[in-house]
């Protein structure tokens, strides 16, 4: 049988050929260019899903979370969590700002103080939640702003501060009132920039 013959549909070849031994097709840049597009597009597509649905990198813009955050800093937002619990006392969430139309609502930074069935009451400059005092070690000045009476919390309805409690510098629900559920973006999981300051929140 000689070197050229075919041999059950596969043709043996000289072992002259660039590629008899590896059978390799070495593919030209248009395919390479080809293959790096659809990489990147996919890549988009599936950060684009994960920022619209998991998770959101946001910049802290202006003084109403001070000490806790100052401007500039960079957050790691949480979106999803809400999603399979409710928000709770204590965490620092964004939420769109209320007191804006649909049209052009920015985003706030600012901490739940009171969830649904709670009473929140500002009384000679201290916070008061449920009757109790609240030890609030996030902030280095008491509530500078004038105090206010009882506000019994309902269903779906969600007390919100900013911890800079110097006058007039946090807009906040003593201004836009409670804040319902679906206005709350997600959970500020911690800072991951400047590299100095990453923690947990």
């Amino acid at each position: 049988m000689s070197n050229n013959e075919s041999l059950e549909g596969v043709t043996l070849e000289s072992t002259n050929s660039p590629n008899a031994i590896t059978g390799e097709h070495k593919p030209g840049w248009k395919a390479e260019l080809w293959d790096w597009i659809k990489t990147l597009v996919v890549v988009f597509v599936i950060m684009s899903l994960l920022n619209i649905f998991v998770f959101n990198l946001s910049m802290v813009k202006g003084q109403s979370m001070q000490p806790t955050l100052v401007e500039r800093e960079r957050l790691f937002i949480n979106k999803i969590i809400y999603t399979f619990s409710a928000p709770k006392q204590g965490e620092v969430v964004v939420l769109h700002d209320p007191s804006q139309d649909d049209s052009r609502k920015e985003f706030l930074v600012k901490r739940v103080i009171g969830v649904p069935g709670d009473v929140v009451e500002v009384k000679d400059h201290q916070l008061y939640l449920n009757g109790q005092l609240q030890q609030e070690e996030y902030i280095d000045v008491s509530i500078q702003d004038q105090d206010f009476l009882e506000i019994k919390l309902g269903e779906d309805q969600y007390f919100v501060m900013g911890d800079n409690r110097h006058l007039g510098e946090s807009k906040d629900s003593r201004y836009f009132g409670t804040v319902a559920s679906n206005l709350i973006v997600g959970r500020a999981e911690f800072i991951f920039w400047p590299f100095n300051k990453v923690r947990g929140l």
